[in-house]
């Protein structure tokens, strides 16, 4: 049986507002951090949109690895990329766009923690809550048995060729593959944006 999960698809207005939620409650909390580290590649653009609330212009980088492809566990979490800058003595806000498990902002964490910086939090838009690790701020909390994957505006393309592969195995041509992926998946894809992914689809090992 081919693996399509129920996803949700994030809109850029939901996404604005998860970051209007994170920065009212940092700031709320006066806990401005000086320097916010983003956990890539997921964490880039909420790091990014804090940065321009918050006011905290100094951005890193750290890189941890979990899902090799959408949906699916690819083993346990690891770096895969060290700080991009150093956080001795600042304080930090690690950001990601959701934890699932949470192992990988749990392993993030134990990183920026041995680079010793003044004090360490944590944020993520989503957070499922069967996620072993539970953030310092959060803007949504999906329960366990509510889970979906979330497709955000950020990752739209990779999980929509992901997604469309799996569903070409069970499904032939286009239309079917666009009604499996909303009856599966509850994904209204365009005509067009599948055609953009399926030729690049077709010849994978996905």
């Amino acid at each position: 049986m081919v693996d399509l999960p129920r996803c949700r698809r994030a809109g850029w207005p939901e996404v604005e507002r998860w970051a209007d939620t994170i920065a009212e409650k940092v700031r709320a909390a006066g806990r401005v951090p000086s320097t916010l580290v983003g956990l890539t590649r997921g964490g880039w653009v909420p790091a990014r949109l804090l940065s321009d609330r918050l006011g905290v212009r100094r951005i890193v980088s750290l890189r941890a690895q979990h899902w090799g492809v959408t949906a699916t566990r690819d083993g346990r979490a690891v770096l895969s990329e060290g700080l991009s800058g150093s956080v001795a003595s600042e304080t930090v806000l690690l950001v990601d766009d959701l934890t699932d498990t949470g192992e990988s902002l749990e392993l993030a964490a134990e990183h920026i923690r041995a680079a010793e910086p003044s004090r360490l939090e944590t944020a993520a838009f989503l957070h499922i809550g069967h996620s072993k690790f539970v953030p310092t701020y959060f803007a949504e909390e999906i329960s366990r048995d509510a889970w979906v994957w979330v497709v955000f505006p950020w990752n739209y393309w990779e999980d929509l060729a992901s997604l469309a592969a799996r569903a070409a195995e069970v499904a032939e041509g286009p239309e079917a593959v666009r009604r499996t992926l909303k009856e599966r998946c509850g994904l209204v894809v365009p005509a067009e944006d599948l055609a953009r992914v399926l030729p690049a689809t077709r010849g994978s090992s996905a």
